[in-house]
């Protein structure tokens, strides 16, 4: 076995035993293959961002069930190619809902854009309980979270603002997404 292989599986050993150091170091190491994979299939930098990260946050959440006889790339690119397939599914199944529902009305069209009060409601208390589970996260992820989704901002952007490496940012908005997804599924189960 190549040395670098040994260092992966080391890396992968140390992964699965909690070392944050070693999920940065993977994330660094496999991004540009995993990313470059998914910008030929998607042609559309975001998507092919946000399939990576999906992609890193699968792997790294079942990263028990990863079998060593096989390289590590090629089960992240498997990872990548199965999501991005789920993703047009999706896509395809709300385009093919959006026709059904929607079948050439532009009167009906004009009048449900436009929200109710009721509706208008319900989306402010929405976001009250996003902002106030945004606030209990730690202030580097809710900082990563706040630049990304209400400032816009691309990763290299958060990086240079942040003067982190790209990859520890990447790894700190994986992680403030899933602290923030565990808050909110939380705050449904007591509320």
């Amino acid at each position: 076995m190549p040395p670098e292989e040994d260092i992966i599986l080391e890396t992968i050993a140390k992964a699965r035993v909690g070392d944050q150091k070693a999920f940065s170091q993977l994330l660094d190491r496999f991004w540009t293959e995993v990313y470059g994979f998914q910008l030929k299939r998607t042609q559309n930098e975001n998507d092919a961002e946000d399939i990576s990260i999906q992609t890193f946050a699968r792997a790294f959440d079942k990263l028990d069930t990863y079998d060593t006889g096989y390289a590590f790339g090629t089960w992240l690119i498997a990872i990548s190619k199965n999501l991005h397939v789920d993703l047009l599914r999706k896509r395809k199944r709300n385009v093919l809902e959006h026709r059904e529902n929607h079948s050439g009305d532009a009167m009906t069209k004009v009048l449900d854009e436009s929200p109710s009060a009721e509706d208008q409601l319900i989306i402010d208390q929405n976001l009250k309980t996003l902002l106030q589970n945004i606030r209990k996260l730690k202030p580097a992820y809710r900082e990563v979270i706040e630049l990304r989704y209400f400032q816009e901002m691309s990763y290299a952007e958060i990086a240079e603002t942040l003067d982190e490496p790209l990859g520890n940012i990447k790894i700190k908005l994986l992680r403030a997404k899933k602290l923030l997804a565990a808050l909110i599924s939380q705050s449904r189960r007591n509320g």
